[in-house]
Formats: structure tokens, C-alpha cells, sequence
């Protein structure tokens, strides 16, 4: 008797359908670590500004209780929340700036690792800072390219405001202005009917003696100014020309204003009280000469648009397309 296989027998099980295996990859099974790390862009980034805040909080920490114990650079508190702004006002910028990584920002990264190595076991904070921003700008160039680190200097420009001069650098600044404010006092104090006699930073009224002291010498003004003025062009001129001569323009604006501030305090040494000119007076006439420096600053602006008027484009101040 032949049966045919292909027929399952009278009584016998029905056969089951042969299930499929699971294919390695299935639901269940772990994504692959390429994926993983595609998933996470972000991760050595991450990683990176983890490893600068471990580095670089005690540099940091020391750096804002500067900005609080030296009166030159409280304007330190603003400078980080402005470059912020800047980089936010120029997203659009920056999303638009092809991204092109190159290991040719190794040349900044070694040096910026070799200075702060330099600055903390030399105990020099100058260097230790200045570190942090050689070492940000090699790693934007190692990781999103010249063209980025190009689209961001002015942020880091920005950032190099906060970072208090080094004492060699500030006497070297600081001696010459003393000089000069005494000079032009001395020369003023003649024409209002006190007589003086100039030796350095000294002048020698009939009353007493004024010595022109570094804090008189214009260099506080003129850092919280020229700050200021730096902040002032980005909102209110689109070119930089004009950015940058405003600027520039805040150094002679403090230098005046400070010698102002010593013609008017000899003036009440020699015609009022020289306890109340060198106390409540001296002190006062700071405050009072620095707002009177912004005001000059804001007319050299309204000069400068009506001598060269801007363009009919740039007049109403649209939002920027480039940084800085």
C-alpha cells in the first residue's frame, strides 16, 4: 500500500507551522554603540565643558571676588551676561556658519594648556585666565572650525574685558595717567584764579597738597568706561568703524573727565573746606563725573550721525547677522 507524504494521515496531529527564529537585531536587543553615540551629539561637548569646570572653578572663583574687591573691574558682573546676549542675538549667524573641524586648533589648545599649567604653578592669575579663553578659542577651532572661531571673536573679545590687567601692565597705565591728569589740572587751576605748583603727580595749593593717586589717575573710569562703550556701539551702530571709534573715544572722554574731577576738587580746597573736598566731595564728584562721561559719549554718537548720517538700512537697526 503506498501513501502520499504530502497528506498528513487520518488521525495523525495536524503539523505546525514552522515559526520564524528572531533575527539578531530585534526588539528587545541593545542599539548598537554607533547609534548610541549618533543619538548623542551632545556627549563630547558635554564631556569637555565638565572637564573646563573642574579645571577652571577655582580660577573662576578668585575672578569674581576681583570683580567684587576691585572697584576697576566691577563692570566684570555684566561682561559675562552680555556675551551671552551677543551670542544668542547672532543664532542665526552662527547656524548659518558651516561647521569644518580641524586639528590645526591644537595650536592654540597646547599653548593654552602650557599657560595655565605656567599661571597656576606660578602663581599668576593673569596667565591662569587669560588660559581659559586661548584654550576655549582652540577648542571651537578643533571641533567647528576657523570659520566658527571667526564668527565668535567678538564674544570672546567681550570676555577679555573682565580679566583684570596684570600689575606691571596696570603701573604702566596707571603712572602716565597720574602725569597727565596732574598736568592738565595744573594748567586749568591758574585760569580760575588758584595758583599751583606741579611736581609729578603733586600739586601744591596754597591751602595744602594734592596728590594725585592711582585712583584718581582716570584708570577706574576709563575701564568701567571703555566697558561701557563697547556695549553702547553694539546696541546703537551697526558698522564697526563707528563701534570701534566710540570706543576708542572713551579713553580721552575718562582722562578729561578725571582731570575735571581734581580741577573741581582743588577748587574747594582752596575756596571751601579741604576736609569736606577730600571726603564727601572727592568721592561724590566720581559718581557725578562718570555719568557726565556717558553723556559725552552718547553726543559724540549724535555727532558722528549727523556729520556722516548712516544708511536709510542701517538707520532703523535691524536684527544683526553677524556677531560683533
Amino acid at each position: 500500500m503506498k501513501y502520499n507524504l504530502s497528506t498528513p494521515m487520518a488521525g495523525s496531529a495536524q503539523a505546525e507551522p514552522h515559526s520564524p527564529q528572531p533575527t539578531p537585531q530585534s526588539a528587545t536587543s541593545p542599539a548598537p554603540q554607533s547609534a548610541l553615540v549618533a543619538s548623542r551629539p551632545w556627549l563630547p561637548y558635554l564631556v569637555i565643558a565638565l572637564l573646563l569646570a573642574a579645571v577652571y572653578y577655582k580660577v573662576a572663583a578668585k575672578l569674581v571676588f576681583d570683580w567684587y574687591d576691585l572697584p576697576d573691574y566691577s563692570h566684570g558682573f555684566l561682561v559675562p551676561f552680555f556675551a551671552l546676549f551677543v551670542l544668542w542675538d547672532g543664532r542665526d549667524h552662527i547656524r548659518a556658519t558651516p561647521i569644518k573641524p580641524s586639528w590645526a586648533g591644537l595650536s592654540l589648545v597646547l599653548p593654552g594648556l602650557a599657560i595655565l599649567i605656567l599661571g597656576v604653578y606660578g602663581a599668576d592669575l593673569f596667565l591662569s585666565r587669560i588660559s581659559f579663553l586661548i584654550l576655549l578659542s582652540g577648542i571651537l577651532w578643533t571641533f567647528f572650525g576657523r570659520t566658527m572661531l571667526k564668527a565668535l571673536r567678538f564674544p570672546l573679545f567681550i570676555l577679555l574685558l573682565a580679566i583684570p590687567f596684570p600689575a606691571i601692565v596696570f603701573n604702566q597705565i596707571t603712572f602716565p595717567l597720574q602725569l597727565l591728569a596732574s598736568h592738565v589740572a595744573s594748567s586749568i587751576l591758574p585760569l580760575l584764579g588758584v595758583p599751583v605748583l606741579n611736581e609729578g603727580n603733586v600739586l601744591e595749593l596754597p591751602v595744602m597738597k594734592l596728590e594725585v593717586a592711582e585712583a584718581c589717575s582716570g584708570i577706574r573710569s576709563l575701564m568701567s568706561l571703555f566697558t561701557l562703550a563697547v556695549f553702547y556701539g553694539y546696541f546703537l551702530e551697526r558698522g564697526t568703524r563707528r563701534r570701534v571709534i566710540l570706543a576708542l573715544a572713551s579713553i580721552p572722554i575718562a582722562v578729561a573727565a578725571n582731570a575735571a574731577r581734581i580741577v573741581g576738587t582743588g577748587l574747594c580746597v582752596q575756596y571751601w573746606d579741604p576736609d569736606k573736598a577730600l571726603g564727601f566731595f572727592h568721592e561724590f564728584s566720581g559718581w557725578v563725573m562718570f555719568v557726565i562721561s556717558l553723556t559725552c559719549l552718547y553726543f559724540l554718537h549724535r555727532l558722528m550721525r549727523l556729520i556722516a548720517p548712516p544708511k536709510s538700512a542701517d538707520a532703523k537697526l535691524p536684527p544683526a547677522q553677524e556677531i560683533g
